[in-house]
């Protein structure tokens, strides 16, 4: 995604993968890259903020840049990469309008925080909010299926989003930086991997090539 903090799993397109991969994640490593450039050796109040609002910039524009090459080679854009890249500018833009890092950092919290809500109201209300969203990614999945795997996304969202409070409160921002790529990222794809018992379980149809796979790892 830009940088798609409301990191699904997402349905697999033929030579698409390296094209997510580089979509989300691309301009967080851009961000990153920046930051690191411009940031003075020795720990200076100017000097920081300077790298700071340098990687906010490069990080908008990185955004962008990923929506029009997901438009462009995947020939659509996700409603949670858009609503993503819309608030990477929105909240970069008042980064650098004030000078303060906390707006870019509150970014990830409102993204887990608005889809974690969103699913476990859907699913209160016993729609799979979540089924909409991935475009029926897992065939075979039953309408049970859904509605608890939008269930487990919904307080995993939550959970990223104090954990996300937590990290902005007592990190200094480059440490915060490096926590999107060190936690962030292993604790999604640990979690999505936890949910595939669920999703056998409730009718995933893995396809015959992968149950082949599956079967290979299976002790």
């Amino acid at each position: 995604m830009a940088e798609n903090e409301a990191q699904m799993p997402k349905p697999k397109k033929q030579g698409s993968g390296w094209i997510n991969v580089a979509v989300d994640y691309g301009p967080l490593l851009v961000f990153l890259g920046v930051y690191r450039f411009y940031a003075p050796d020795e720990p200076e109040p100017a000097g920081e903020l300077f790298a700071i609002i340098r990687g906010t910039a490069a990080f908008m524009l990185a955004a962008i840049v990923a929506l029009a090459v997901s438009k462009w080679r995947l020939g659509k854009v996700s409603p949670m990469l858009m609503f993503s890249t819309a608030l990477i500018v929105g909240f970069g833009a008042l980064t650098i309008f004030f000078g303060d890092p906390v707006f870019v950092q509150l970014k990830p919290t409102i993204i887990y925080g608005f889809f974690g809500v969103a699913l476990l109201v859907g699913w209160k209300m016993g729609k799979a909010l979540l089924k909409i969203l991935l475009e029926a990614a897992f065939e075979g999945l039953t309408d049970e299926g859904w509605l608890k795997l939008s269930r487990n996304w919904g307080v995993f969202f939550l959970a990223l989003a104090a954990l996300n409070e937590g990290l902005r409160a007592y990190m200094t921002f480059e440490g915060w930086l490096w926590a999107k790529l060190w936690v962030f990222l292993p604790l999604t794809f640990l979690f999505t991997f936890t949910q595939i018992p669920m999703l056998l379980k409730h009718g995933l149809d893995l396809g015959e090539e992968d149950k082949a796979e599956a079967k290979d790892e299976t002790p």
